[in-house]
């Protein structure tokens, strides 16, 4: 949990230098959060989403439960929602700046 939430720190503060051009949402987050409480805060928003084996997805968050996260209109694959755990999430990128 300490390495999830410190690679959490590390996407956020790459973010914070590393920002492209759409629609922007400030990420703040707390000692006290997980994967769960950081893609709850995001939902509706789009998001990338690292995962352990090394692939990316890019969706818009429509929910997140303590087990998994649905991604609706995948980069990629609009046409297509993704189901994926929260265990296998490395890292969850914010757009922070326009």
């Amino acid at each position: 949990m300490k390495r999830t939430l410190a690679t959490l720190l590390l996407a956020a503060a790459s973010l914070a230098l590393v920002a492209g051009v759409a629609s922007a949402a400030e990420l703040k987050i707390s000692a006290s959060d997980t994967v769960e409480t950081v893609l709850a805060a995001q939902k509706g928003k789009k998001v990338t989403l690292r995962l352990r084996s090394g692939q990316e997805a890019t969706g818009t968050v429509a929910a997140v439960t303590p087990k998994v996260v649905q991604i609706s209109a995948v980069a990629g694959k609009e046409f297509f929602d993704a189901v994926v755990p929260l265990e296998a999430i490395e890292a969850v990128f914010v757009r922070t700046k326009d």
